[in-house]
């Protein structure tokens, strides 16, 4: 169908992320699971050429990147009422991208022991980790959600960055930190999303 709305992913991928906006937003879509290998094929790669997941496909349209992937369903889908009115987006702007920037290449380059040296840190979007945490800190305990009063799309990639950082240890476990999460992890979309992922996980040998 020309409206058909598809969803390429993979349960151990960021594609969680998209999956949990899909199921903020309730409209119907269909799901692609592929294996780390087939993204790297020619058809895959017509939709994706870095041969990553997420990706969406909407009435013709693909969009890749996650916090790219929130904005458009947010957009594109008003009634979920995801994204603030245009004159109030300021901070949903601001704290989607700066996940999406400073925070994720803090938190890798944290994960593979890279930190950049104070003379060259005026080179680096981010920084240092510790001014990006702060800064993160900041975002979460301004208001009680990412853009002010109301969840949104924000919600979904900031929060998504900070549980898995926490997780797997390349976010502090401040308590700022953990409160927020605390807002997001019971949302009944997350859950089901998360049974979704969870259940088109490998089977273990």
């Amino acid at each position: 169908m020309a409206d058909e709305l598809v969803l390429y992913s993979n349960p151990m991928s960021r594609g969680r992320i998209a999956r949990w906006m899909l199921e903020e937003v309730g409209i119907p879509y269909r799901t692609e699971m592929l294996d780390f290998g087939v993204m790297k094929s020619p058809d895959y790669l017509a939709i994706n050429p870095m041969g990553k997941v997420p990706a969406i496909k909407h009435n013709g349209t693909i969009v890749t990147e996650c916090a790219a992937v929130c904005a458009y369903l947010a957009d594109v889908f008003p009634h979920a009422k995801l994204a603030p009115p245009l004159p109030e987006r300021g901070d949903y702007y601001r704290w989607l991208f700066f996940a999406s920037g400073p925070l994720e290449y803090a938190a890798s380059n944290r994960a593979l022991g890279f930190e950049p040296p104070a003379e060259r840190q005026a080179m680096m979007g981010y920084g240092n980790y510790n001014m990006t945490l702060d800064t993160l800190e900041y975002a979460v305990s301004a208001n009680p959600f990412i853009a002010g009063n109301t969840f949104s799309a924000a919600d979904v990639y900031v929060g998504s960055h900070i549980a898995w950082g926490m997780q797997f240890g390349t976010i502090e476990k401040r308590p700022a930190f953990e409160a927020y999460w605390k807002k997001l992890e019971h949302r009944p979309a997350h859950i089901r999303a998360t049974e979704l992922d969870d259940a088109a996980m490998p089977a273990k040998a």
